[in-house]
């Protein structure tokens, strides 16, 4: 990102990094966004000192449009959902901190898929980089629902797990190549 300060356009909830507690930024407030990914943003507040997340519902806020970075999280054609719409979906999803999804991050764990009449019940559990990282609920709060989005899924259920504990050896080779590792 540039570094310059934008003005939110409107009053907005983000929610603050690493403690993923939310607050309302006010109208006026100046933002310097550093990474807009998976369609949120991470910024930092210089009136607060610190970094929040924003998510794509308030992109017009920050006087942007929301992107997926190519990876669709759309719905797709009808009939069941295929387990690689899922990883695609999960490809959407970032740690506001770190500019590699959570897949090539290797914080996902398992993915079962229950095909039902009604539609598929998706179970994912994944981890964090860190145990106490307040951004967990808020990270698998958004594949919960990139997940339940697409089409054939009836139901979705989003586990953090500490076992076994994260450590960079889980990090994709594609992950490392964006890390510079």
């Amino acid at each position: 990102m540039n570094g310059s300060a934008i003005v939110l356009k409107r009053e907005i909830t983000a929610t603050r990094i690493p403690q993923g507690e939310a607050l309302m930024l006010p109208k006026g407030t100046p933002v310097i966004i550093t990474q807009a990914l998976g369609g949120s943003f991470t910024v930092v507040v210089p009136s607060e000192a610190g970094l929040y997340r924003i998510d794509a519902e308030y992109a017009d806020a920050l006087g942007r449009e929301i992107s997926t970075d190519g990876a669709s999280a759309q719905p797709a054609a009808a009939g069941p959902v295929s387990e690689e719409q899922i990883w695609e979906a999960l490809k959407t999803c970032y740690d506001p901190e770190i500019p590699v999804n959570i897949v090539d991050l290797g914080l996902v764990y398992g993915l079962h898929i229950e095909q039902a009449a009604e539609g598929a019940k998706v179970a994912v559990q994944m981890t964090l980089t860190a145990p106490g990282c307040g951004m967990g609920p808020v990270i698998a709060r958004e594949a919960q629902q990139k997940i339940s989005q697409l089409s054939g899924v009836a139901d979705a259920d989003v586990q953090v797990v500490w076992d076994p504990p994260w450590s960079p050896d889980k990090i994709s080779e594609e992950g490392k190549k964006k890390l510079g590792m």
